[in-house]
């Protein structure tokens, strides 16, 4: 803060809420707000309390606040059961647009998932669902998995680590391994930094879309190559047909149900 300017309670709580909501997943120590505000912990320790009311209150993420000598707070940016199921029939409404479809049955939603809008909604929905999981690091596969990923991440304050269909030198020494793919049927090459992904993390695979989850399981073993643990598998878009998926476990907002390009018709909705 400037020198000689003393922000009042109200002035604080809104910077307060700036830091806490620009820092998601971050721990943040008590002594930080003291200096920053020049405020007694009793002082900072009262303003959190009311952030935390307020926020929760009105389902604007989850705060959690660590007493003792040390202290601290952490906020994540979850949206409310009400806010999810509205933005889910909204993405829905979206998608159902006939315009969308596109040769081969598949659906356009590229403009949706680089919108930093939507992406970081998507993102917050996804990262609610693998809080408890209590993940590491996310991982997806380029190129489209990557926005998403990206804020699933930030929602989280976890890094991303970004599986590429080539090895590159920057990334230093890599693990590859090869599989086929549920579409093409062709043999793809993913392959991961040995350094992005540590032995023993918990990682949390994300995507935006999965038909019989062929890239999906790829993730999944190469996570567990590498000796990390998966700590689940969030999807955005999951087709319902195939029924059986080649991960067992994973969690999608939204179905695919059917794409008639004869008709122009896409049925979607979320997932149950």
């Amino acid at each position: 803060m400037s020198e000689g300017h003393k922000l009042n309670r109200s002035q604080r709580l809104v910077h307060m809420t700036r830091i806490l909501v620009e820092r998601p997943g971050e721990a943040i120590p008590l002594s930080y707000f003291m200096e920053r505000f020049d405020a007694a912990k009793s002082t900072i320790s009262e303003d959190l309390a009311l952030i935390k009311e307020t926020l929760e209150a009105e389902g604007s993420g989850l705060v959690r606040t660590q007493a003792g000598a040390i202290g601290g707070v952490q906020y994540w940016p979850f949206p409310s059961s009400n806010e999810v199921q509205e933005t889910l029939a909204e993405l829905c409404r979206l998608l159902r647009d006939p315009g969308r479809i596109l040769p081969g049955g598949f659906v356009y939603m590229t403009d949706i998932i680089t919108h930093p809008m939507w992406s970081a909604r998507i993102g917050s929905m996804l990262a609610a669902r693998f809080h408890a999981a209590q993940p590491d690091a996310i991982l997806t596969v380029e190129t489209k998995g990557i926005p998403l990923a990206l804020m699933v991440a930030r929602a989280l304050g976890v890094p991303m680590v970004v599986a590429r269909r080539e090895g590159r030198v920057t990334e230093g020494p890599s693990f590859s391994i090869h599989y086929i793919s549920g579409s093409t049927r062709r043999i793809n090459t993913m392959t991961v930094g040995s350094r992005a992904l540590q032995r023993e993390s918990r990682v949390l695979i994300v995507d935006d879309f999965m038909k019989a989850g062929a890239t999906a399981r790829a993730m999944v073993d190469l996570v567990t190559e590498l000796g990390a643990t998966v700590a689940g598998v969030g999807i955005f878009v999951t087709t319902a047909e195939p029924q059986k998926k080649q991960v067992e476990e994973y969690t999608t907002l939204l179905t695919l149900l059917d794409v008639d390009e004869e008709e122009r018709v896409v049925k979607i909705q979320p997932a149950q």
